[in-house]
């Protein structure tokens, strides 16, 4: 099949040649002329503008947007004019699911159709496969199978589980990697929860591994250390910050990058986001090269917002969202504020914050 395929960032270009690899044929576009030029070089035919995009494929026009969710209402909106009855558009990005109803509603009174899927895979998807979660016309989306086959990782990607064997529910694309999950919207909702789920594991990664590269705290000595908060916890002299009552139990120097590698192998929260963390950590232990703010595509909100009004508790989710926000320093009025609480009504001050010594914590290689 022949597909229009704009936007070739991190995953749009990988999925252009994952589709040529699958013997289909793409036509690119970008803003970046460079991008576009590296996959005609690998095959593809390229495009310096949304019209002569659309001169070139063939109708009923397949095209997939791989652009960040801002982008795509104005992308929609000039090849609302460009296109004819019957073509296809697909939204691969994270769109909101309410916007994906809106557009399909608008695109359907031009006789254009309307495609929602939520994609999964990131810069590995190349190799690996992409994870497709579709909403949209049944028809349509059955008319676009061979695309979705060939992104989506087969079913050498994982085992059938059990149970689903014994009751004989194989064949099913979802064994496959892709599912169409409804109607319009229904492709970024699942991805929306999808993300939701990520930010939780993701939280609960970084909690752990953080318990575990202070668990030295007992055996530093507060005189040397120059991060502030574990001092005043090692320290029986500060007022300011209840002290370690027993630090002989505090006197850990783990190897994180092992404790990330044998968790691989066989434990119960193994995954692909921990084999990811195990590269990181082998690489840079203490993880210097990274500031530790921390964005959010939205997803994770809009899964919140969709929680709280189905009246759905969430409180794991939401506490990784709102640690996001707090990476980013929107915490950081809130802190003065009880700072300065503490300062009027009991006259406490402030410690003076001081850079993290990476000598004083267990992160060796």
């Amino acid at each position: 099949m022949q597909v229009g395929m704009i936007g070739l960032g991190r995953m749009g270009s990988n999925m252009a040649l994952r589709l040529m690899q699958h013997r289909h044929t793409c036509v690119v576009y970008d803003i970046h002329a460079k991008a576009v030029e590296e996959l005609v070089q690998q095959g593809a035919s390229g495009a310096q503008s949304l019209t002569t995009l659309i001169d070139q494929l063939v109708q009923p026009r397949i095209i997939w947007l791989m652009l960040p969710s801002a982008l795509v209402e104005n992308e929609l909106t000039e090849l609302m004019l460009l296109l004819d009855i019957g073509d296809i558009i697909i939204d691969g990005g994270n769109s909101y699911y309410r916007d994906d109803i809106r557009r399909s509603i608008a695109l359907k009174s031009r006789g254009i159709h309307y495609v929602d899927v939520g994609t999964s895979g990131g810069v590995f998807g190349l190799e690996r496969g992409y994870c497709l979660m579709i909403g949209g016309e049944r028809g349509i989306v059955q008319q676009l199978d061979p695309i979705f086959l060939a992104l989506a990782p087969g079913d050498q990607a994982a085992s059938i589980s059990h149970q689903r064997a014994q009751r004989g529910a194989t064949g099913n694309s979802a064994e496959q990697g892709y599912l169409h999950c409804g109607v319009n919207g229904a492709g970024h909702f699942v991805k929306m929860v999808h993300n939701g789920i990520e930010y939780g594991l993701m939280a609960a990664y970084a909690e752990g591994f953080n318990i575990l590269r202070h668990a030295n705290i007992g055996g530093r000595n507060p005189d040397e250390s120059h991060d502030i908060t574990n001092h005043t916890l090692s320290d029986p002299k500060s007022a300011e910050v209840t002290p370690l009552r027993n630090p002989e139990f505090y006197q850990y120097d783990f190897n994180l990058p092992d404790i990330a590698e044998v968790w691989r192998r066989g434990s119960v929260i193994g995954s692909w986001l921990l084999d990811l963390t195990a590269e990181a950590l082998h690489t840079d232990p203490a993880l210097s090269s990274y500031g530790g703010i921390v964005s959010d595509s939205g997803e994770g909100r809009w899964a919140v917002m969709a929680a709280i009004e189905e009246a759905i508790p969430t409180p794991v989710l939401s506490a990784a969202l709102y640690e996001r926000f707090s990476s980013r320093g929107e915490a950081d009025f809130a802190n003065r504020v009880l700072s300065a609480m503490r300062h009027q009504f009991g006259g406490h001050q402030e410690a003076p914050k001081n850079p993290p010594n990476e000598a004083a914590h267990g992160t060796s290689s």
